[in-house]
């Protein structure tokens, strides 16, 4: 995996974002596909694949355990699945590098196999919490060791699952997704109830397989002991890459780009909702659905910003967005305030002293909060960021150099490959200049 080798970015300020382009496939759909399609029973055809390095552990796990995927190839993936207990122990630790998505949900899957499995990731995943996850997996009666609630974790195999009624202490949708996936193979129905609105991909794509998945406002409700059935999954371009875009062009006077094919899931959508507020010109056309997933084209024109108060009901909506969305409020007129995203602390880095420390750098008032962050708009300068190899963080202080008075050097950016192999080349053809040179 390149997330082993440092890459630095080198962009130039300046310029704008035209043209039409087509955003890599959305990570957590292509997660889910490979997990589900290895666990139905037939033959799973996938159109959109993301070749990001998340994704390509997920599906690399499950050939580890002996399922027959072919691909992927110019976004194609064909899965023969196994069946709800077809899969076999992997010979040695299944590694799944920079993956939060990936070790937390085959947590819940495996937990009620009857063989044991290792996870384990690079130095970034091996910081994470892991408690959020095995903490109402042993309320099921699952048996896991981890290194004091971080990973490796070390997943017991042949414990008996019950199903249990738990309400999620944050709204995580890898938790609630963690919890599910066991609750396929608990006795008895299991009901998860979240506090605010999550991403709904697992339930949707449940659905899509034939497994009976019942949803009622803010409460998911599933029965142990179904099967899923193999379809057909197109997996839309993902909104979190697009999103780079989106702000980049909403900064940079005279852009004018148009983004296709962009899931406009309702439950990923807070980042249109924010930037709106914010006075964004942003419009959708081209309005489908795709197996069970509402697509898009995204077309954004630049238009002056201003800073708001973000709604907290939004924060779930977009919290894979925020290090995008504060380079927009830092070049907003007026204060934004963020609450109530204290999760963003414990993603691939703690995103909310990442960005401010970053933003500090370049010159712009930004000041942490133990949930959230104050962002003064103003003007962005010039200097040398973390990201932390965050390929989020990278990415957005890439985007940020379209309104930078100087060139912002951007250090540990391998794993921008996780989740957009083809930023620099992108991002080059729409009018960004930026260079990847190795550290």
């Amino acid at each position: 995996m390149t997330s082993e080798h440092n890459k630095i970015y080198l962009v130039q300020p300046g310029g704008k974002l035209t043209g039409q382009f087509r955003m890599p496939g959305d990570k957590s759909i292509s997660h889910r596909s490979i997990m589900l399609g290895s666990l139905a029973e037939g033959t799973t055809e996938v159109t959109g694949f993301l070749e990001g390095e998340d994704a390509l552990a997920t599906l690399a796990s499950f050939r580890a355990m002996g399922v027959e995927i072919e691909g992927p190839k110019d976004g194609k993936v064909k899965i023969h699945g196994v069946g709800m207990h077809g899969l076999k122990a992997a010979d040695k630790d299944i590694y799944l590098g920079n993956s939060g998505t990936s070790i937390r949900l085959l947590s819940g899957l495996l937990a009620g196999q009857a063989f044991d499995s290792t996870l384990t990731g690079d130095v970034s995943l091996s910081g994470r919490p892991m408690k959020r996850v095995t903490n109402p997996l042993a309320e099921m009666g699952a048996n896991i060791d981890s290194q004091d609630g971080k990973p490796p974790l070390k997943i017991n195999g042949g414990s008996k699952l019950k199903a249990i009624n738990y309400t999620l202490p944050m709204a995580s949708a890898q938790v609630k997704s963690c919890v599910l996936l066991a609750g396929l193979y608990a006795e008895g129905t299991t009901v998860v109830k979240e506090p605010a609105p999550t991403r709904d991909h697992t339930e949707r794509m449940l659905q899509g397989m034939g497994y009976k998945v019942d949803v009622d406002g803010d409460t998911v409700t599933i029965e142990g002991g179904g099967k899923l059935t193999a379809t057909s999954i197109d997996v839309p371009s993902d909104i979190s890459s697009a999103t780079f875009f989106m702000v980049g062009a909403a900064i940079a006077p005279g852009s004018d780009i148009t983004l296709t094919h962009v899931g406009i899931n309702p439950t990923r959508i807070g980042v249109i909702n924010i930037l709106r507020l914010m006075g964004a010109d942003i419009t959708l056309s081209n309005e489908k659905m795709t197996g069970g997933e509402p697509v898009a084209d995204i077309s954004v024109k630049y238009a002056a910003l201003t800073g708001i108060n973000i709604p907290e009901e939004q924060v779930p909506l977009a919290i894979d967005e925020f290090p995008a969305i504060f380079v927009a409020a830092a070049c907003a007129d007026g204060q934004t305030v963020l609450t109530g995203a204290e999760e963003l602390r414990v993603k691939e880095s703690d995103r909310i002293q990442a960005m401010a420390d970053g933003l500090q750098i370049l010159g712009v008032d930004a000041v942490a909060t133990d949930d959230g962050i104050i962002i003064n708009g103003g003007t962005i300068g010039s200097g040398e960021v973390e990201s932390h190899g965050d390929h989020r963080i990278a990415m957005s202080f890439a985007m940020a150099a379209l309104q930078a008075g100087g060139t912002i050097h951007i250090n540990d950016c391998a794993n921008v490959a996780t989740s957009f192999p083809d930023f620099v080349t992108l991002a080059k053809e729409a009018g960004l200049e930026v260079d990847e040179i190795d550290g």
